[in-house]
């Protein structure tokens, strides 16, 4: 079993920058890949972004350019570094590891873009 739980959200002003992060419960380094998503109320959850066990990362066409996903297989720990921070990004962001056909999520953390 993995625990995955998220902390960093908050309320921003527009055009500030949050880094959220996500604390695995065990070793990450099998997991493939581990990923950021994010859902605002009665809408479907949406890729935020991934990273392979490799380094390789994808973003959502939204936050290309503003977002930066990174993992610290030691730390256990995977980070989204967010700027330009714009209403819209406003939901909950959830963190994610796939294991071959197993999928874990964390309990999500609140960002909240306002001024």
């Amino acid at each position: 079993q993995l625990q995955l739980v998220e902390s960093g959200g908050d309320l921003v002003q527009p055009g500030g920058s949050l880094r959220l992060s996500c604390a695995a419960s065990r070793s990450i380094v099998s997991f493939n890949p581990m990923g950021w998503y994010r859902q605002i109320p009665g809408k479907e959850r949406e890729l935020v972004a991934t990273i392979t066990r490799g380094g390789f990362t994808n973003y959502g066409d939204s936050v290309k350019g503003r977002f930066t996903i990174s993992r610290d297989n030691a730390k256990k720990t995977v980070y989204l570094q967010m700027n330009t921070l714009k209403p819209e990004d406003t939901a909950v962001y959830y963190c994610n590891a796939r294991d071959g056909i197993k999928n874990y999520w964390g309990q999500g953390t609140q960002v909240t873009v306002s001024s």
